[in-house]
């Protein structure tokens, strides 16, 4: 069970790495990716972000309207636009 906390927490702060450094929207332009790469692309990321941020939001312990006005804030950051 801490191993899977711990893993979780890893990926959360890897990815929240990889978002500060470029969003999913600047990686993809940059990649030059169009169609259903870009697509794809998107989709996997969107859910890595969400998935990350939920992440975050259980260690920070919030609940609620708190947990899913950060959750949604997280994942805008992160995908970008």
């Amino acid at each position: 069970m801490h191993k899977l906390i711990l893993a979780a927490v890893l990926a959360a702060s890897a990815l929240a790495a990889q978002a500060a450094d470029m969003s999913c929207a600047a990686t993809s332009a940059e990649k030059k990716l169009a169609g259903a790469a870009k697509t794809s692309f998107m989709k996997k990321c969107e859910k890595d972000a969400t998935a990350a941020c939920e992440a975050a939001a259980a260690e920070k312990k919030l609940a609620g309207a708190a947990k899913n006005s950060f959750t949604k804030k997280c994942v805008k950051d992160a995908v970008g636009s």
